[in-house]
């Protein structure tokens, strides 16, 4: 049926290169009207590089792009725009302080006080038409997530998008919310619009796309119809081997309290109190999950730990010692370790512009005796360190910053894990992963349970927070609103949580 229409995309025979990395080679992508395209890859495979192209962000080196069948010389994101094409990013580009219309109607030509009322009724028929939930009075600072990606949606839909591109839209959603983007994206399906689908939840691939093309080291491996093929197929095709698609269950062999945190309070820069009296404990051997909307206090419940949040009141016991008002080092000494936070990947302690070496130097210096630092250890670590995680880098002596976001991550949990930490903290350390490299950080985890170690794992994906995970702490606005038990909870009831709802019954047990 597809083969008679006009394609609303045609890439043909794409290049694209940075310095000596070749980030795409001769790639080719078709995506028709009507449609819900998946684009499917490993980290570094280069997908964020051709949408870059699609979007006007980036100029091929070589190659040719089509729309609706009129060859594009993109040179801005408005010749993008201008030509029906919309991106979704991960981190929304709104004005936190303005309301939802004025965000729409910024930087729109036109007299904006005279045409407001006719561009409203536009705005309006269009949250009709696709079944958007926006309310056009609001603040951007007092909309949830899923509200603030509806808005984007929403305000290239009126710049007369027709072509959309989501990127990991879901990344930091409730179950709801994904469901209730899912519909959106069946409406945009429905009227029409090319819809182009990044994402690395396997199971969101084969429940919403029609045709999916995957891409490995920088090149066009296959483009498939979803119906023709499978979860085990496409994760073949973009690692290039057979993939195991299971979490090791490592069963539980608890051993004594760990930590303890009592009634634990942090209030922030802004004076908002963003953890309330927060109360849990981990023992060894365990994995403790955490479930909760961006946002909830999760971010600054890892650094108050760690000994980067200052701590307002309440108690940390590590070890039956109060470690509260020590030092992030002294805190490391002890054995607790933490990993990253993916949105400052660069700025969780390591140097974009140094090598891998240096950056593993930046906390095993001060561990070495004598005058000079001695780098020939920490290269044998480093060149381990690449084999073992499958870091994709040139050498262990190239600037960490021209790697791609995966690797960066995977060069923060080397190092991390050889510090050999009794409690390994990790903050959404699979975010924005490709498949295969997530399953190599759960069976790093699970190593760490079976050495005794404890892991606190804050994340995203409820489906592996429940396989991977002994048990799931919820938080909403700062409060636990429930510590589960994953043999016994599914992921309607943790979704109830994240949204500040208290369960009945025995499931939850905070």
């Amino acid at each position: 049926m597809l083969e008679n229409k006009i394609p609303f995309i045609q890439m043909k025979n794409i290049t694209k290169c940075f310095g000596k990395v070749v980030a795409n080679n001769n790639i080719n992508l078709e995506v028709h009207g009507g449609e819900i395209h998946a684009l499917l890859g490993e980290n570094g495979a280069g997908k964020s590089t051709l949408m870059n192209m699609l979007s006007g962000v980036y100029t091929p080196d070589s190659g040719s792009i089509f729309i609706h069948g009129a060859e594009k010389k993109f040179t801005s994101p408005k010749d993008a725009i201008n030509s029906g094409i919309g991106m979704i990013y991960q981190h929304f580009k709104l004005v936190e302080t303005m309301t939802a219309v004025e965000n729409i109607m910024l930087g729109q030509k036109g007299k904006l006080f005279l045409d407001k009322k006719k561009n409203v009724k536009k705005i309006k028929e269009i949250i009709d038409k696709f079944g958007l939930e926006v309310n056009l009075d609001k603040n951007v600072y007092d909309m949830s997530v899923g509200e603030k990606q509806n808005l984007e949606i929403l305000k290239v839909l009126y710049r007369g998008a027709n072509i959309l591109i989501l990127d990991e839209p879901t990344a930091v959603f409730t179950p709801q919310e994904s469901e209730k983007l899912f519909k959106i994206m069946d409406k945009m399906r429905t009227q029409g619009c090319g819809v182009i689908f990044i994402t690395h939840k396997m199971d969101e691939v084969m429940a919403m796309a029609d045709r999916i093309t995957v891409l490995r080291k920088g090149e066009t491996i296959k483009t498939v119809n979803k119906v023709d093929s499978s979860p085990k197929e496409l994760t073949e095709l973009m690692v290039g081997r057979s993939v195991d698609l299971s979490i090791r269950k490592v069963e539980s062999n608890k051993g004594e309290k760990i930590l303890e945190i009592e009634k634990l309070k942090v209030i922030n820069e802004e004076k908002l109190e963003v953890i309330k009296e927060v109360s849990f404990t981990i023992s060894s051997g365990e994995i403790l999950g955490v479930a909760g909307i961006a946002g909830s206090g999760q971010k600054e419940l890892c650094e108050a730990i760690a000994g980067i949040q200052k701590v307002e009141s309440g108690e940390i016991y590590f070890q039956g010692e109060n470690i509260v008002g020590k030092t992030a080092r002294e805190i490391i000494t002890k054995g607790i370790s933490m990993s990253f936070i993916p949105e400052d990947r660069l700025g969780m302690g390591l140097v974009g512009s140094m090598d891998m070496v240096d950056n593993l130097l930046l906390k095993a210096y001060q561990n070495q005796k004598g005058l000079f630092v001695n780098r020939k250890p920490v290269a044998e670590k480093a060149e381990k360190m690449v084999k073992k995680l499958e870091i994709k880098t040139p050498s262990i002596n190239y600037p960490i910053r021209y790697l791609s976001g995966g690797n960066i991550q995977k060069i923060l949990l080397g190092r991390e894990l050889s510090l050999y930490p009794k409690l390994l903290i990790m903050a959404y350390p699979v975010r924005g992963l490709d498949i295969n490299t997530c399953y190599t950080i759960y069976d790093l985890i699970n190593e760490e349970k079976e050495k005794g170690n404890s892991v606190i794992y804050i994340g995203e994906d409820l489906d592996v927070l429940i396989e991977l995970c002994d048990r799931i702490m919820v938080m909403y606005n700062g409060k636990v609103t429930g510590i589960v038990d994953t043999k016994n909870v599914t992921k309607e009831e943790i979704g109830m949580l994240m949204v500040g709802n208290k369960l009945e019954g025995d499931v939850a047990d905070a």
